[in-house]
Formats: structure tokens, C-alpha cells, sequence
């Protein structure tokens, strides 16, 4: 089952999403696996290679989180943003069935991808029918996943607003990061693991979590800057528009710059993590943590070549993450391996980073 969901998300096209289909489809199993590519890039590849019970409550989770992304990315307007999210959270202290997401109007959609998320939330109820088929101690988590993860969002929002569109040093991006991936990271933390979570521990997925957050945030810096967002000081001049020129695309390359730097230093965590928890004992967690973390190197070689920096030897392609991924699931050693090798290709890039004339 969760191969054949794998090779389904692969060939989604999220930049042309078939919103007819997504639409019609009103079963809601399906419609949870059908449009979880759409909502979730990499992490879905990660959550469908779960075992079934761990898979669904992790699918559901991310689509709420998804949501709660959506009325903070889409809102233009603070208190309206602000007023969603809590609103949004606020359902979970329901009895079943959950009350109605807030709904957002069409024109907030500035492209397809945009239209899946307003999709998405005209259809929660269809999600809310999965959810309330989970165990009462899956229900439970994910409520305080969305509650916790509101509370950080709108942190951020207030933050943004507070300080003209940006986040002041790397601290507050540390915060923000943690905010949007570091309560979804706990949460399938508690689903795959039998261990307790000692503290260690979940400062590292923490710190994961920022890595992993810091690839989106590194991706999208110039659509961020149209809607009036940066999260780096220097990008300030710059809000509201698309930096064109050499001395906005100047200050695009060394906030990029930045963003790996402050990403790569972090990668010890994962290794301690997938170690310290024993992440690699069983094959579908295995498979699911190698492939989270090969589709993370994908996306900094793509930025090492995007800043003129050099890229090292790694995956090439989704379906490339997909075919380096498979030794995993039927060897411990080859996990190991593979974690291992990635945060030595990641502290060699930022030594690179951090020394200019090394990379001349």
C-alpha cells in the first residue's frame, strides 16, 4: 500500500494540480491520500512508507497543519489571520464531530498550488471524518499538535507584523522554524517511537526541525518577498517585490547563504536523533527517516548551485531519493551509512560557507 502511494505522490504535478479530481473525490480515505502530495511536498513520501495506523494519523496531523499554514500564509491582513488560526484550534475542544474550518475567500489564491490549500480546507470535514475514525490517543496528540502549533504561528505572525515584515536575527528564525515543523516533528516522534523522549532529544528534533523548515524558507525567499515577507533584516528594502537587480539579488544569495549555513550546522542533530531514539530498527521508520532526509540534501544541492557554490554527490531527482532510499529499508547498516554521509557532505559545505577563499 505504501509503495503504491509513494510512486502516486511522484507523479504528482503540484504546479498543475488536477483540482477537478480533487474536488470530486468524496470518500475520505481517498481523498486524504489523494490530495496529501499536493499539501505536503517531501514530508508525504516520508509519512505513506509508515506503517498503515502510524501513516493515517500522520497524514492527518500534516493536513491540519497544512491548514493552519494556509490561513497564516494566505490572510493578508494580521487579525484575520490571527482570528482563523484560533479559531481553527479551537475546534479540537469539540466534541465530534468537529465544527467547520474557518473558510477563506477564492481571491486570497494567487496560483493552483494556492487553490489545493483553499481546496483543502473546504474539504475538512472529509479530513475531520479520518480523524475521528483514529484512536482516542491519536485524536488527543493531534489536538495538542494543532493547538501548540497555532499558539507558535501566531507568535510569528505578531512578530512579522510587529517588526515590518521580517524577522529580526536568527534566533526569531529559529523560533519561526520550530513553530511550523517542530510540533509536527514531535508529534511523529511519539507515533514511531516506543522510547521516552528525553529531554536531549527533543532539543535535536527541534533542531531538526529547523533544518527541514529552513529548505522551504530558502526556497520560496523571492515569492516570500512579493507577499511582503523576509525573514532575514537585510531583505527588508526589498518587501513587496520581486528583487531584481544586483544589489537585491545580491542580498537574495547571502540570506540564502545564510539560511544553509544555519541549516547545515544542525545536522548532527539528525544523526543523534535517528541513533539516540533507534529510529533504524524498524523498516518502514527506517525507510521513512533516510527518505525525509535524502529529499532535504536534494533540495541544498539544488541551493549550493542556485548561490554559485559547489554541489556535492547526491541525489539528483525525487524518484533518484526514492531508488537511494530502498537499501535502507532492508539493511540497518545501509541507513547508518547514508545518515552519516550526508552530515559529513553538509559540515564539509559549510566549512565551505564559512571560508570564502576555501571555495575560490
Amino acid at each position: 500500500m505504501g509503495s503504491a502511494r509513494l510512486i502516486k505522490g511522484l507523479a504528482v504535478n503540484r504546479g498543475r494540480p488536477d483540482l477537478a479530481s480533487l474536488e470530486a473525490e468524496t470518500d475520505p480515505d481517498r481523498f486524504v491520500w489523494k490530495v496529501l502530495p499536493h499539501a505536503a511536498r517531501s514530508f508525504a513520501a516520508s509519512i505513506v512508507v509508515l506503517p498503515e495506523d502510524q501513516a493515517r494519523a500522520a497524514a492527518v496531523a500534516y493536513l491540519y497543519c497544512r491548514m493552519l499554514d494556509t490561513y497564516e500564509d494566505l490572510l493578508p491582513d494580521t487579525a484575520s489571520s490571527i482570528e482563523a488560526m484560533t479559531a481553527f484550534a479551537e475546534r479540537f475542544r469539540s466534541h465530534l464531530p468537529l465544527p467547520s474550518a474557518p473558510e477563506l475567500p477564492d481571491a486570497v489564491a494567487g496560483n493552483d498550488r494556492d487553490r489545493v490549500y483553499l481546496l483543502l480546507i473546504r474539504r475538512c470535514d472529509l479530513v475531520d471524518e479520518v480523524f475521528a475514525s483514529l484512536s482516542p490517543e491519536a485524536r488527543v496528540q493531534i489536538a495538542d499538535l494543532v493547538e501548540d502549533m497555532a499558539s507558535g504561528m501566531i507568535w510569528s505572525r505578531d512578530a512579522f507584523a510587529r517588526q515590518g515584515g521580517v524577522l529580526v536575527d536568527e534566533d526569531q528564525l529559529a523560533s519561526y522554524c520550530r513553530n511550523v515543523i517542530g510540533f509536527p516533528a514531535l508529534f511523529t516522534l511519539a507515533q514511531v517511537s516506543d522510547l521516552e523522549l528525553p529531554e536531549p532529544a527533543r532539543e535535536d528534533a527541534l533542531l531538526v526541525s529547523e533544518m527541514i523548515q529552513l529548505a522551504n524558507v530558502t526556497r520560496d525567499i523571492e515569492r516570500d518577498l512579493e507577499r511582503g515577507v523576509g525573514y532575514h533584516p537585510d531583505l527588508k528594502p526589498y518587501l513587496g517585490q520581486r528583487p531584481e537587480g544586483a544589489k537585491a539579488q545580491g542580498a537574495v544569495r547571502e540570506a540564502r547563504e545564510a539560511y544553509m549555513a544555519m541549516a547545515f550546522a544542525r545536522v548532527p542533530a539528525y544523526r543523534r536523533l535517528f541513533e539516540g531514539m533507534k529510529l533504524g530498527g524498524s523498516a518502514p521508520v527506517r525507510a521513512a527517516a533516510v527518505l525525509m532526509l535524502l529529499f532535504t540534501e536534494l533540495h541544498y544541492r539544488g541551493c549550493a548551485v542556485r548561490t554559485g557554490n559547489p554541489a556535492w554527490r547526491g541525489p539528483r531527482s525525487r524518484l533518484d531519493v526514492c531508488l537511494r532510499s530502498l537499501p535502507a529499508a532492508v539493511s540497518p547498516s545501509w541507513a547508518t551509512h547514508t545518515v552519516r554521509r550526508v552530515e559529513r557532505e553538509f559540515l564539509a559545505s559549510l566549512h565551505a560557507l564559512s571560508h570564502p577563499t576555501a571555495r575560490a
